[in-house]
């Protein structure tokens, strides 16, 4: 009986210290909308969740995968989610609606966003004007991968009523719409662009993984994959707000110490899309451009404005408020917090 006792005793005192926060959080159990979890471009998304990060800050998180990002963005309006791993250009897009959303943590510091071509379908291929009239594959219409092919449209001169854009999620349909013919380009994300690209099913046009890139075809830092929520929740729930940016600083800060071995072990073996080496080689790819303090540029949304404005004619000349779509007040504490620096 006694040993029973230290037994339960152990196990009481080893849980304690996130039941405690989870008693010091306005709302521990929440749910958070991604738009393709698999994706490299939300890994610190993973990491948090694999590791327990969210579950040593008392955190008891739902996350619900959809096709896309913008799917992801209409279920927090919606309400039936509470916070968004998503696109930072998603808070300034919905701004002018009257739509407060606001970025607390940094995943991604470029895009990481992939155009592509079909060598198939478009062997003459020579320059981005030749895809007039073409299919575009996209995660979800109006995501971040179809923004940034909106962007590179208009830099050769091309609408977006020039092309067709087809939903074709982030996973393996990205891959069977490439290979099958049904699109002719594609925008999209890792591990899905190395898989096509190794198989010589995809000859890239614009590569947004490499921030120097990144920042020189946007004329400066791009915050991409972040956490953002409506500003009335962060207001309701600071407390909880700060924890899921402990567990997400926490996480970026793992993965640039991490080898591809430690990746691969820590992600689920569904988003190795069936190739382990894949998959590695789509990490190294990307590594560069995830964050590695959650923090957002302070030059940031205005780089993301003008992405925004030249590809939509309908954000030209309005005003916005870009200090309060992102807020670095969380990831400061975060980041000063003894547990996450180590």
């Amino acid at each position: 009986m006694q040993r029973r006792s230290v037994v339960l005793l152990g196990a009481t005192t080893l849980a304690a210290p996130a039941l405690l926060r989870a008693q010091a959080l306005e709302k521990p159990k929440l749910t958070i909308a991604v738009g393709g979890k698999n994706l490299l471009y939300y890994l610190p998304l993973t990491i948090a969740e694999s590791l327990g990060y969210f579950k040593a800050e008392g955190l008891d998180v739902t996350i619900v995968d959809f096709a896309g990002g913008s799917k992801a963005l209409q279920a927090v309006v919606g309400g039936s989610a509470d916070v968004v791993s998503g696109a930072f250009e998603h808070t300034l897009i919905m701004q002018p609606k009257g739509i407060r959303l606001r970025a607390f943590a940094l995943q991604g510091r470029a895009p990481q966003v992939v155009l592509g071509i079909n060598p198939k379908t478009m062997p003459g291929f020579k320059s981005v004007a030749d895809l007039k009239g073409k299919k575009i594959g996209v995660t979800a219409p109006g995501s971040s991968t179809n923004v940034l092919a909106n962007f590179v449209l208009a830099k050769a001169g091309l609408k977006p009523s020039d092309v067709s854009i087809i939903g074709v999620g982030a996973g393996a349909g990205a891959v069977a719409a490439m290979r099958s013919g049904q699109i002719d380009a594609i925008s999209n994300l890792d591990p899905v662009i190395t898989l096509l690209q190794r198989s010589g099913d995809l000859k890239i046009v614009s590569d947004t993984r490499i921030v120097a890139e990144a920042d020189k075809a946007f004329g400066g830092p791009m915050p991409a994959g972040c956490m953002y929520a409506p500003q009335s929740f962060i207001d309701k729930n600071p407390a909880t707000v700060q924890a899921i940016a402990n567990a997400i600083v926490r996480a970026d800060k793992w993965i640039q110490a991490a080898g591809p071995a430690d990746i691969v072990k820590a992600v689920p073996e569904s988003y190795l899309l069936g190739d382990r080496a894949v998959y590695i080689d789509a990490f190294l790819a990307s590594k560069g451009a995830l964050s590695v303090d959650g923090a957002i540029p302070p030059e940031g949304a205005a780089t993301a404005l003008r992405a925004l404005q030249s590809v939509d004619d309908s954000l030209k000349g309005g005003k916005f408020d870009l200090a309060a779509v992102w807020t670095n007040e969380f990831v400061k504490k975060a980041n000063a917090d003894p547990k996450i620096r180590r």
